[in-house]
This record gives structure tokens, sequence and C-alpha cells, in this order.
């Protein structure tokens, strides 16, 4: 039977209150007058009482008056015998009644402690539904786990795609929950802990399911955050009670997901730190050291920041194994795309390989997302399977974000944006340091007026320096274009040269690209403050190399500035074409795109590659490592 819901419990517990108050009250019966006792001897001789009854565990009278009004009075206890007797002797005739009340003190003390009792109840039934987990408000030290066993549908590691070198780290895990006598009988120590960290959407968690399912054994899944309560020492039980039931149930595996939140750095931060978070914390870390090898229970451990976990969580002996689980290279992204087109009607004209070769810096959750994008729209246009422009314009939507067809824009302010993207898209050409150009586009997306998308043509973990010098052409190619044909800039490239900006100052200062300075770095850099590192960026230099940094930056974007003029100077005809092609059609790729670049004289692969993209400096900031693109106007 399911369980009832909250809602459900409490409106049941509501309803059993309001009859049981209903029951007492009638029990209660009309209201009575209250009388003194003087009141009462008044009453008796003059004959207005018709009915009484003597209550003589609390010496009251209670009774009905000749006019039918009911009436109570008490007496003190050395005046019993003499009420008793004055109602006897009483004329006319009272029926009289005594009554010891043995039955109604239990019903006296129900009616006083009533709303007590439902206070306590009411505040009863609140913090257990606030604490879940198992047992309820009694089960306060319980970790709220959730359990895959063994007969629950497995995830395996052919279910995980992209990432085969965390596969090959995590089969020896698998190899050893299954058979760990292989293991003991050469002396060989399974890692107790295994960090698994990389960006968001990499498979974290499917890789610690995919090992349970390939092990076959219990799979305990927690987050971080589950550890810590409003209550002081809760974490710290939890943490007792998740190992505890691992290793009833042992050979396991517990996963902690997002780990970060009960494993940060102790002591860190301007204010000290939590003192339940780093109670919880101690806990685990003498669960972690306290663990018998044989016992067979396996701790992996999920995050995107191990940078601010604590050392003493790092160490080996704790987590042993540190497993990145990185963004899928263009094979990964291929074996991605053709499980999550698992179930999915994909037209002829769709090839999973031309998806990875157009998704580089895509992670499996992006992946996932772009299938299913193309999806929606194919079922949105009452189509039966899911084409290349479907494909197309899901990549489009989950780069630069859904078109906003509700934003009017001027002819004026439309020629600006097309001259914009054009400017950039023939510097990117021209230059032999920049990714091919795929596509260009004065559709507005997400926050973006205008885009060019450049696609790199093989997968780099490097740039030089005459690429990033090359790179601040391109951006500025569209500013550039606005102060060639119209002679005043607008607002529209303030992205762009942010980006020219960084890329300056970090060639100088980081990767000590400048010809007067020399190879060195200027400036520690800011460190986090609430991890108990630097308060700021301290600089380690003079104001007068201060300076200099200055004017060797602005010398690099002065570079770039006026080699992407003469680039538009020389090519001002392919640049009026393009712009005035844009303006009609909005969007130029493909053969056309491949044409009109043609014109400049110089040849270039028209972005059908792949690669680690680098970082979106228009539409919006997508990842670090993905698209070259750049836009018109925010």
């Amino acid at each position: 039977m399911k369980k009832l819901s909250r809602s459900v419990k409490f409106l049941v517990a509501a309803v059993v209150s309001v009859v049981i108050l209903a029951v007492v009250l009638s029990t209660r019966g009309p209201s009575a007058n209250e009388l003194t006792f003087s009141e009462l001897e008044d009453a008796i001789s003059s004959g207005e009482i018709v009915e009484a009854t003597i209550l003589d565990s609390s010496h009251q009278v209670e009774g009905t008056l000749e006019n039918g009004d009911l009436f109570t009075a008490t007496f003190p206890e050395e005046a019993t015998d003499e009420v008793f007797a004055e109602l006897r002797a009483a004329e006319p005739e009272i029926a009289l009644e005594v009554d010891a009340e043995s039955g109604n003190l239990f019903v006296n003390l129900l009616l006083n402690l009533l709303p007590l009792l439902i206070i306590v109840g009411v505040f009863w039934f609140f913090l257990s539904s606030m604490q879940g987990g198992r047992g309820g408000m009694m089960g306060f030290g319980k970790a709220k786990t959730r359990k895959l066993s063994k007969d629950q549908p497995s995830v395996t590691f052919a279910d995980v795609a992209g990432a085969d070198e965390a596969v090959a780290e995590l089969t020896e895990i698998r190899d050893f929950l299954a058979d760990p006598e292989r293991f003991a009988k050469i002396g060989a120590r399974i890692p107790k802990g295994v960090l698994l960290f990389g960006p968001p959407g990499t498979g974290k968690t499917l890789l610690a399911r995919a090992v349970a399912g390939e092990a076959g054994v219990p799979f305990f899944t927690i987050s971080g955050s589950d550890f810590v309560e409003m209550f002081v020492g809760v974490g710290a039980s939890r943490v007792r009670d998740l190992f505890q039931q691992a290793k009833d149930e042992s050979p396991a595996i517990i996963f902690v997901d997002e780990i970060d939140a009960v494993g940060r750095h102790r002591g860190a931060g301007l204010g000290g730190g939590h003192d339940e978070r780093e109670q919880t914390l101690n806990q685990l870390l003498v669960e972690m050291d306290g663990f018998d090898v044989s016992t067979g229970v396996i701790l992996i451990a999920a995050t995107n920041r191990p940078d601010i976990l604590d050392p003493a969580l790092l160490r080996p002996g704790r987590f042993d194994r540190q497993i990145v689980v990185d963004r899928p290279d263009l094979e990964g992204r291929k074996a991605i795309a053709e499980v999550h087109a698992k179930g999915k009607p994909l037209a002829s004209d769709v090839s999973t390989d031309v998806i990875a070769r157009r998704t580089p810096g895509f992670t499996g959750a992006d992946m996932a997302n772009l299938l299913n994008e193309a999806a929606l729209l194919t079922a949105r246009e009452g189509l039966a399977t899911i084409g290349q422009r479907q494909i197309e314009n899901a990549i489009d939507r989950v780069i630069a974000g859904p078109e906003r067809k509700s934003r009017a824009m001027s002819d004026h302010e439309k020629s600006i944006i097309a001259y914009h993207e054009a400017g950039h898209a023939i510097v990117g050409h021209v230059l032999n340091g920049t990714n091919p150009i795929h596509k260009i586009s004065i559709v507005s997306r997400g926050r973006a007026l205008g885009w060019t998308l450049a696609l790199p043509t093989e997968d780099k973990y490097l740039q030089t320096k005459s690429e990033l010098n090359d790179t601040m052409a391109m951006l500025l190619g569209g500013r550039t274009a606005e102060e060639l044909i119209f002679g005043d800039p607008t607002t529209g490239a303030s992205d762009d040269i942010d980006r020219v900006a960084s890329i300056a100052r970090s060639m100088i200062t980081e990767y000590g690209m400048s010809d007067a300075l020399g190879p060195q770095r200027l400036g520690t850099g800011g460190g986090e403050v609430f991890l108990g590192k630097e308060q700021g960026g301290q600089a380690d230099y003079s104001n007068e190399l201060a300076a200099q940094i200055d004017e060797e930056a602005t010398g690099l974007v002065e570079v770039a500035h006026t080699q992407a003029r003469r680039v538009l100077e020389t090519h001002r005809t392919v640049l009026d074409e393009m712009a005035a092609y844009l303006i009609e059609h909005e969007t130029l790729d493909g053969e056309t795109l491949e044409e009109m670049l043609g014109r400049t004289g110089h040849t270039k692969d028209t972005g059908t590659g792949h690669a680690d993209l680098k970082h979106a400096s228009s539409v919006q900031r997508i990842h670090d490592d993905r698209a070259e693109t750049t836009n018109g106007s925010e």
C-alpha cells in the first residue's frame, strides 16, 4: 500500500482532533450559572431549587432552578454536612442525589488537558513531517538514504558513454565487489573511497550507479546536504547510521552526491566554521578511516568543486582514488548521441557522427537535452521523424537560446547588426589563427541580437600567442565594421570588448606573452576568502610596472583593432554583400556562406570539424570551452 502524502496525513489528523473536541465538548452540556456559597444558601431557603446533585469529591452542587436555569456552586469542605442537611430539609422538597464522581475525574482531566494535547499532537506531526526519513520524529539521527537493490532495474557500464577513462578506473571497484577474495589472496587493498569530480552534467552519478549495477550489490545514495539539519549533532548521527546500514548489507556502495555541501574546508572563512557541518565532516572522516577492508563497503562521492574540500578528506586512506570525469571528445560525443538517440526516430539524413562534430564542448547532459529539444521541435511541427533541420535548430537553441520573435527592430538597427556579424565573420575567416566560420545569424536569441558561430576543426587544448591575437581581432571585427560603415559605434560590442580586455591582460599577467615584461606571472590573483585563502588579489609589482602592464594591454588591443580594420577595408565589397544577404534572409550558412567567404581569396574549412570550443563570448556564457561565438548586441 502506498504511503499517504503529508497533506493527507495532516487532513486526517485535523479531522480526528475536531471530532475528539466535539465529543468532549458535547459531554459538558449547556452552560450553568455560577452561584456563590451565600447565594446557594439563599436559593435553598427560598425554595428556588428544584433538583440538586452533590459532587462529593469536588465539593460542588449542580442542579436546576424553578425557572429552568442550570446552576453550579462550590462550598467549603467543612460545610459539606451542613449543605447536605439544608438540601434534605428544604421546602418544597428537592430531588436530591449524591455523586461520588468516580467516573468524572477522567473526563475533567481530559477536558482540561485536551487543548494541550492537541497542541502537542500538531507540533509532533509537523516536526515528524519536517524531519522525514526513517523513523519520523524519532529518526533524527537516521540517514535519509535511497537504496537501490539488486531487484531494481540497474545501470551498467554499457549505459555510460563518453567516459572511457573513468569507466576503466571504476572497473577495479566492480571486480573487487564482485570477487573480493581474489584481491585478498594477494594482499591487494581496494581503494576505500573514490572521488568523482568534473564539470556538471558529465555523468558522475551515472558512473556510480553503473558500478553498483555491474557488481550487483546494494547501492545507498544520499546528498551531502541531507546530513546537515537544524539540530546540532544530527549530521554526525546520520553519518554513523549510513555506514552502519551499508556494513549490515556489505558488500555495498555508498554514494554521496555533492559532497562539498558537508566536506568543505574546516575553519575556513572570515567568521570561522560551521560547527554542525564540521562535526558531520569529522564523523565522516572517522568512519572512512575506520573502514575494514573486509567489510566490502566503498564510498563513492561526486563534486564539481574538489578545490574546496578539506585536505583531510582527500588524503590517501580516505579518498584513495580521484577520477576526473571531463567533457567527452568527438568519439565520446558520438557514443553519447547514439545512447540518447535510442527510441527516437531519426531521419535518414541524420548521422550521430555529424551531431558529434557539430557539438564540441557538450557534456552528456547537454547531448541528452539537445536530442530532447529536437524531438520536441519535431512533435511541434507534426512530423514523424527527427530530421537534420530539427537537429540544427535544437543545437542553436541550446547554444544561443530560443528565438525571440517578439523582439521588433527597426531597419537601421537590423542593418547595424548585419554589418556587425559580417565583420566578425570576415575577420575570423581571413585570419589564420581563428576557427572556421560555421554560421551567421541576426535572429535574436536569448540576450543576443545576433551571433556568429565559429567551430574548430580539431581537438585543441593549447592556444598560441598568434591565435590569441587573431581571436582578439575577430572579436573586434563587429565593432570595427560599425565604425567603418556607420562611423558611429554602438553598445552592441560591449561583451566583445570585455573579452578582448580579459584576453589581453591574461596574455601579459598570466601567460607571460609580453615581449617587454617577459615570461613572468604578475599578481597572485584573488583567493576565495570563504575558503580561508587570500582576502583579495595581491599585486606583487610596483605602480610603475602596473602602468607598464596597462600600456602593454592597450597596445595588444590596438594592434588587434588595426588588424581587423585592415581586413575589412580590404574586403569591403564582401562585407556589403554579406550584410545585404543577412538583412534579407537573417541567417547565412552552408554553401552560401562558403561561397561568400571564398570571395575574400582565403580558403578555410567552413566548420565541419570538431574540437573543444572556446568561451562563448556573446549569446550567453554556456561553457568555458564551448563555441567561439560572437554577437551583435545585448
